[in-house]
């Protein structure tokens, strides 16, 4: 079965509003999580940037286990001297958004 043209036209477009909507929502949540304090998505702050996360980790596919609980746990010596602190008031769940969100920066 075939999709009629204009259907696939709405149905892309929805994916990609669907896509920024969650790309903000998780800003948002790295915002609220005080997380820009440290990173930026394309510059290092105090930590790297979040597109250097995602490079560094693209073919890791142990990675955003890894990260989210160092989100939670804090860590130290893989971008320098400089630790990240933990940050135990971020969940699980969030950890997780969060990291998936970093690991698809580009």
């Amino acid at each position: 079965m075939s999709i009629p043209s204009h259907l696939a036209s709405v149905l892309i477009a929805s994916t990609a509003l669907l896509g920024a909507a969650s790309a903000s929502a998780n800003a948002d949540l790295a915002k609220a999580k005080n997380c820009l304090a440290c990173h930026s998505v394309d510059r290092k702050l105090v930590g790297p940037s979040y597109k250097d996360i995602a490079a560094k980790y693209r073919s890791d596919k142990g990675a955003a286990a890894k990260l989210a609980a160092k989100v939670r746990a804090g860590g130290s010596g893989v971008w320098g001297t400089v630790p990240m602190p933990p940050n135990p008031q971020v969940s699980e769940a969030e950890a997780a958004t969060l990291v998936n969100w970093v690991l698809s920066a580009k």
